[in-house]
């Protein structure tokens, strides 16, 4: 059963001990915003599939990024959420990871789920439906089925 979130209220995520981020909600409109963003149009069309991610990733967490926690300049200092600092976060690769397992793959979960294989409907799985009738369940057959000829 697909779970409605009806409040759409922006989440804390736990990116690396000590380090949290706020972010908007993963909605259709901000993966739509970021598709058409400039910094992921620009990608050039050889482009591996690593740096499309990486571009799409920092222009997501653009839009998405609220607040943060545990987050620095070099003096230690807490800084702000700005767009130059969001991408020196996700240049990062632990929180880069963890920003794709905990935010961007949860929201594709759902378009992975459309990719997966239907039940079968002659086969074992629960969807499965009977194919021959039975005349008496409550009677076993009296003898086992001939083999079939071999053409």
């Amino acid at each position: 059963m697909l779970t409605l979130d009806l409040t759409n209220a922006p989440r804390w995520h736990d990116l690396a001990p000590g380090v949290r981020v706020q972010l908007h909600p993963l909605t259709t409109a901000l993966m739509v915003a970021t598709r058409s963003d400039p910094a992921v149009e620009a990608v050039p069309e050889d482009a591996t599939d690593e740096e499309r991610a990486v571009a799409f990733a920092k222009a997501l967490a653009r839009r998405a990024v609220l607040a943060w926690e545990g987050i620095g300049d070099g003096d230690g200092t807490a800084i702000d959420p700005g767009p130059e600092a969001i991408d020196a976060l996700l240049d990062v690769w632990p929180i880069f990871e963890a920003f794709q397992l905990t935010y961007v793959s949860k929201g594709l979960l759902l378009e992975q789920e459309k990719n997966a294989s239907a039940l079968s409907p002659s086969g074992s799985s629960a969807g499965a439906s009977n194919t021959a009738r039975v005349a008496n369940p409550a009677k076993p057959a009296r003898k086992r089925a001939k083999t079939a000829r071999r053409g």
